[in-house]
């Protein structure tokens, strides 16, 4: 069974940064796509970034681009989200995917729901 654990959220001031990290376990970890999604308040869960299998492709939605970057170490079963010149509209809570279907391409990953979950982790930006 797949387990993906967050850590990292918190509380930041607009312009502040923050990492968050994921740690995978339960199958081989290098043969999957991984990304974060986030879910604001009363919002509909959304993409936000994705890394291929071998972390040679990275995809992000347009508002973090430039601020967030998404990286993977295969040694370590872990996917990061270095998220900076935080704003208040990056607040959400943040989830951790892995991609169901092995190699699934960072860009696929953001068009489609077909994923492993994480349980979350607050992330809050104030002004």
């Amino acid at each position: 069974q797949v387990q993906l654990v967050e850590s990292g959220g918190g509380l930041v001031q607009a312009g502040g940064s923050l990492r968050l990290s994921c740690a995978a376990s339960g199958r081989t970890f290098s043969i999957y796509a991984m990304g974060w999604f986030r879910q604001a308040p009363g919002k509909e869960r959304e993409f936000v970034a994705a890394i291929s299998w071998i972390g040679a492709n990275t995809y992000y939605i347009d508002s973090v681009k430039g601020r967030f970057t998404i990286s993977r170490d295969n040694a370590k079963n872990t996917v990061d989200l270095q998220m900076n010149s935080l704003k208040p509209e990056d607040t959400a809570v943040y989830y951790c995917a892995a991609a169901r279907v092995p190699l699934t391409t960072a860009q696929s990953m953001a068009m489609s729901d077909n994923n492993y979950w994480g349980q979350g982790t607050q992330v809050t930006v104030s002004s």
